[in-house]
């Protein structure tokens, strides 16, 4: 079910969390996982290698298949349902793309994205002026239709008064990421475009 010790440094392995191992499905070593990625179908194709956080256990996808929306899992190895219980509540992690082929695909990790400066694009559809420093990516966050970035501010905005008479500041944005409205990444220097509609980002 897992071998051990399968590569001489496996800490030097960048891996990224995939799913959580939930109830066993069946009695032939099924178990449902809550998922993580966003490349299930090529996650849990026939042979795929998944791991232990650490790296140091490989467990290999016998077979996958949906039902209702859930993804069941068989790990070669787990064959009846003491072994898929055993499994419970275990985290499996697959190796990072690598970085060069992600870029030719413009697919990113949230991990690259946060922390970079985010400017207007220079072809941006308000007039704002190229380059002007927004501010920062801090978060990526999933959400049903797309994933949002937020970002700090490097100016906050006052948006409006309280009941209280206190000003509402406001000091993060959140811009839906897709190539509309982030049509530049570079990763190397260090930043993203932004080309928002107006309203979109406070103060603009």
């Amino acid at each position: 079910m897992a071998d051990q010790n399968m590569h001489e440094n496996p800490q030097q392995r960048e891996l990224l969390r995939v799913c959580r191992i939930g109830r066993a499905q069946g009695m032939k070593g099924e178990v449902t996982v809550q998922v993580f990625t966003d490349e299930p179908e090529w996650r849990f194709e026939p042979g795929s290698e998944l791991f232990s956080r650490n790296g140091e256990q490989r467990y290999v996808v016998e077979r996958s298949r949906t039902f209702k929306n859930r993804w069941i899992i068989k790990l070669e190895g787990c064959d009846d349902r003491n072994a898929s219980e055993a499994l419970n509540g275990t985290e499996l992690y697959g190796e990072a793309d690598d970085p060069e082929d992600m870029l030719e695909a413009d697919e990113w990790y949230p991990k690259d994205l946060i922390g970079l400066e985010a400017r207007m694009d220079e072809e941006n559809e308000i007039g704002a002026p190229a380059g002007k420093p927004i501010g920062m990516v801090v978060d990526v966050i999933d959400s049903p239709a797309q994933s949002l970035l937020k970002i700090r501010l490097t100016e906050p905005v006052e948006t409006g008064t309280a009941s209280d008479g206190t000003p509402i500041v406001e000091k993060t944005t959140l811009v839906p990421f897709v190539d509309e409205l982030v049509p530049l990444i570079d990763l190397e220097e260090g930043y993203l475009t932004l080309d928002p509609p107006g309203g979109l980002i406070p103060g603009l």
